[in-house]
């Protein structure tokens, strides 16, 4: 699939869907490795809690057809939902701020399995630059613009204290990255061209304790 159709078919997908393509993608993968070979829309309901109908509505999106009463062919529903989702291909990140969240991130191996490598990070405590993580080397944040320049990377994952997210969120975009995963809970502020993917782990965990509270309150 050229990037041109990629890009073509991805904007036509809702993001809820988006959002739920990754959970079948590890369903399917998980009856693999239990020897299946072919997966329906309802047994993938049974296993992660959402509507086989949706499931199949949200399938269609990626042009790829069951066999009725069997299924899909489980080894060409991942080849087609990595494909779709952009892990087949590596895209190179930088990483701003190595601190808690920022070093569990560049110890994360996982991450390359879904596309996402980061090659480099940035901070400026003196003693984490010139060091390594993970093999990653860390640099000054004031060589940002020298190792970009060196390097073919279009996102930025940022991890930064939440005073600083904005003044680095600036130098990010004026240096070139067009992508920019936030797991600071600031909304930063960027040109409409710019992708921004918000992860809060702080917000996830307000509602986490939210639901629960009214969960204990209701018994």
């Amino acid at each position: 699939m050229s990037q041109e159709d990629l890009l073509k078919k991805m904007s036509n997908v809702p993001e809820p869907t988006l959002r739920r393509l990754p959970w079948y993608l590890s369903n399917a993968k998980l009856l693999k490795q239990r020897g299946e070979r072919y997966v329906s829309s309802t047994q993938i309901s049974k296993e992660i809690n959402i509507d086989s109908s949706q499931i199949a509505k949200d399938l269609s999106y990626v042009h790829i057809s069951g066999r009725t009463r069997v299924g899909y062919e489980i080894d060409q529903l991942i080849d087609v939902l990595e494909d779709f989702l952009g892990f087949t291909k590596i895209h190179k990140a930088f990483l701003f701020g190595v601190g808690n969240l920022g070093g569990a991130l560049l110890q994360d191996s996982g991450l390359s399995q879904f596309g996402l490598e980061i090659v480099a990070a940035f901070d400026i405590n003196p003693l984490l630059v010139g060091t390594r993580m993970n093999g990653i080397p860390i640099y000054s944040t004031d060589e940002f613009e020298q190792r970009l320049a060196e390097c073919q990377v279009q996102i930025g994952v940022l991890t930064v204290p939440i005073e600083i997210a904005q003044q680095i969120t600036d130098r990010m975009v004026q240096g070139g990255l067009r992508a920019i995963w936030n797991f600071t809970p600031f909304r930063i502020r960027v040109p409409e061209e710019i992708v921004v993917q918000n992860t809060s782990l702080y917000a996830h965990l307000a509602l986490m304790f939210n639901r629960l509270t009214a969960y204990n309150q209701s018994e």
